[in-house]
């Protein structure tokens, strides 16, 4: 039995909700049980300096923790005048993710820029991140397309992503803070709704898992990112319908 009391093959309950950030182009407050992650889309129409020129556009993520998103205060990343590791490596997956659905030579020499901001922790805000940011994304792409900015959507698809890990209730999907701390080994999905793979990452926390066990996670992770495409796709059609 999960500490939660769900099935190894249940998600938390997912939401998102749009329009939280009312000046941006985009946004989306994801929760995912009780990690929450506010996405937030803006547009600007300019590139890096190694795009200029080129006629293609960027997509680019940054990433935060509240102070008190954790059991415990964590001190703010621009107090001590550098981000982590972790940070780091957080938020250029999330932009790689972005990336991979996107038409960037169609927009043009334009920046998008996501940023995820961890309200509430409790396991899976990489993969919660990704997940409301595609909303934010696609809700900031719809606004350029209505005003004529873009004469088409340059999304190809849909991006989620969900973690996946072996633990004490064997394979399991959407790990927690709790199973998460205690599991054997984790993974993260970020996979795309026409069954592609944008990346995997795996770690043995203890002994090495098996092909088997692999595969088993991954059967998990198709079931918890169907989920997520629908909520996506609800979130979508509700603010667009308003």
């Amino acid at each position: 039995m999960r500490p939660s009391g769900r099935q190894p093959n249940q998600m938390r309950p997912v939401t998102i909700e749009t329009g939280f950030a009312r000046h941006a182009e985009g946004s989306a407050l994801i929760r995912v049980g009780g990690t929450e992650v506010l996405c937030v889309a803006s547009v600007e129409s300019r590139v890096p300096p190694f795009l200029r020129g080129k006629g293609t556009g960027w997509v680019t993520a940054e990433y935060g923790m509240l102070p008190r998103a954790t059991h415990t205060r964590g001190n703010r990343e621009a107090a001590k005048g550098k981000q982590s590791g972790r940070t780091q490596e957080i938020q250029r997956l999330i932009g790689r993710s972005l990336r991979s659905v996107v038409d960037l030579a169609a927009l043009g020499e334009m920046s998008i820029t996501l940023d995820c901001d961890v309200l509430n922790a409790d396991g899976g805000t990489r993969c919660a991140s990704i997940t409301g940011a595609w909303v934010a994304l696609r809700l900031a792409l719809g606004q350029l397309v209505a005003k004529n900015v873009l004469s088409h959507m340059p999304l190809r698809g849909q991006v989620a992503a969900v973690s996946c890990g072996l633990t004490k209730a064997g394979p399991v999907l959407d790990l927690d803070y709790e199973e998460d701390s205690a599991a054997a080994a984790d993974t993260n999905f970020v996979l795309t709704a026409d069954r592609r793979i944008v990346e995997i990452q795996g770690t043995a926390e203890e002994a090495p898992f098996t092909e088997d066990a692999f595969n088993e996670l991954f059967a998990l992770a198709r079931t918890g990112v169907s989920v997520l495409f629908d909520a996506q796709t609800l979130a979508v059609e509700t603010a667009e319908n308003r």
